[in-house]
């Protein structure tokens, strides 16, 4: 098993920026993939940002231009930094880790993961 654990949340205004780290603990010798989800109020938890198990870096819409994944294997953390964050960026974040190797498409879809962070709450006011 995989635990992920998210923190770095934070209170920001437009414009500002945040860098949650999600740390992970237990089996991490498995190519796993590795991503960011989003769930905001009353929205479904959708894909940001992920790093498949061949190290191939993909942005959903969400995360396309403002933010950036990346990864210390020697920490087994993983980043998001969110630059230039609006209103609407306002979600809880979640960190995901799958059970096996997964590349591509599926690095970005919700249904390829098994392990969940607990969230970390990103509020952007205007």
């Amino acid at each position: 098993q995989v635990q992920p654990v998210e923190s770095g949340g934070g209170s920001v205004q437009s414009g500002g920026s945040l860098r949650p780290p999600c740390g992970a603990s237990g089996d991490t010798t498995r190519r796993q993939c590795m991503g960011w989800f989003r769930q905001g109020a009353g929205k479904e938890r959708g894909g940001v940002a992920a790093i498949d198990s061949d190290g191939k870096i993909l942005y959903a819409d969400a995360g396309k231009g403002r933010f950036t994944i990346s990864q210390d294997k020697a920490k087994n953390t993983q980043y998001l930094q969110m630059t230039s964050l609006k209103p609407e960026d306002t979600a809880m974040y979640y960190c995901a880790a799958s059970a096996y190797y997964c590349s591509s498409w599926y690095a970005l879809q919700r249904s390829t993961y098994t392990y969940w962070g607990q969230g970390t709450q990103v509020t952007v006011s205007s």
